[in-house]
């Protein structure tokens, strides 16, 4: 591809198509990439899955290492929300009142591991986590 040349189109026709004055995405340095991943994992914590859907829709096609920060948060906090829901149905035998002191920690704890891993530019899996969205 030349420069100034868009891909797909005439030059490309199986690249992406793009409409005419749209520039696509352009790719987040190494560094940039690290604090938003950053930012995705604590938001995890403050606002459950909101943050890191927001943060996949967005940053996604910015960098492969943000995509599987954001990909593997989602995933995670989409998993700690069924869990809610569950305590909050078990709470009606006493149970849940334990089990969602102990998921509110481990979202915690998980949260604070993926931030510091993503912050040193490592990748990071939760455990304990159901893989909704695929690679």
């Amino acid at each position: 591809m030349t420069y100034g040349q868009q891909p797909g189109g005439p030059q490309n026709p199986n690249g992406p198509q793009y409409p005419s004055g749209y520039t696509p995405p352009q790719p987040m340095s190494p560094e940039d990439q690290r604090l938003w991943a950053t930012l995705t994992h604590i938001g995890g914590i403050f606002f459950n899955f909101v943050a890191p859907l927001v943060a996949y829709l967005v940053l996604r096609d910015r960098g492969g290492f943000i995509r599987e920060h954001t990909r593997v948060a989602l995933n995670f906090h989409i998993t700690v929300a069924i869990a809610y829901v569950a305590c909050g149905v078990l709470s009606v035998v006493v149970i849940g009142l334990v089990l969602f002191p102990i998921v509110a920690v481990l979202t915690v704890v998980f949260g604070i591991l993926a931030a510091v891993a993503a912050n040193q530019g490592q990748f990071y899996r939760y455990p304990l986590s159901i893989e909704f969205i695929k690679q």
